[in-house]
């Protein structure tokens, strides 16, 4: 590819991941079932939403394509611009931010937790699993999925810069996490007046949906 500077680079590299970010596998999978993410539930153009509005398999099949769009961010970005030491990190936070806020949906999109896993997934697998296992029981402890994806958007960056010592790559790939933060703090005042969802909404949902008062 010609030469087009690292700024230009760089502004490639956010666009394409900024684009991949706002394809959003919950709305179109929950689309084809007759409902709108966004009025539908939690209104969280996410996983966790799909799950509460079609159930098991949509969400699993949500997760599935949101690492995978984030994944593929990574990769086209190392390939394309191998000169540009921070591609791929460019590419994993633009998809991320692009999946936070898709031009597609009026920028009301998902929370970010599986694009983030694919992003790390592109690093490294073994720290991906590392992760994934730390999530699983963080989740378990507070019962509260929503704790996950603001601790990760912090905890990642800071393990990437202690294992590469890359701080310009870390702090790119912190950029998502205010906006991660704050996009959570609802979740937070529901927790508060015991109207979230709980982990156990993955293996008892009529429970929790009367719980909730939603059944």
């Amino acid at each position: 590819m010609p030469y087009i500077g690292n700024i230009g680079m760089a502004f490639v590299c956010a666009l394409i991941g900024y684009l991949l970010g706002s394809i959003n596998p919950a709305y179109l999978i929950v689309r084809r079932k007759g409902y709108d993410v966004r009025t539908e539930g939690s209104g969280n153009a996410g996983a966790s939403n799909a799950l509460i509005i079609v159930g098991k398999a949509a969400f699993l099949a949500v997760v599935a394509l949101d690492v995978l769009k984030a994944w593929t961010s990574c990769r086209i970005c190392r390939g394309l611009f191998p000169a540009l030491t921070a591609a791929e990190q460019i590419g994993g936070a633009a998809c991320v931010l692009g999946h936070l806020f898709p031009f597609t949906l009026g920028f009301r999109g998902g929370k970010g937790l599986a694009c983030q896993g694919g992003v790390i997934l592109s690093w490294s697998w073994r720290w991906f699993l590392l992760l994934l296992g730390a999530a699983i029981l963080l989740a378990v402890v507070t019962k509260y999925v929503c704790f996950v994806s603001p601790t990760v958007s912090i905890a990642y960056p800071l393990i990437f810069w202690w294992r590469t010592g890359f701080l310009a790559g870390a702090l790119v790939l912190l950029t998502p996490a205010l906006p991660i933060i704050l996009k959570h703090l609802e979740n937070f005042r529901r927790i508060r007046s015991g109207q979230e969802a709980r982990l156990s909404f993955l293996w008892a949902r009529d429970a929790e949906l009367e719980r909730l008062g939603r059944k």
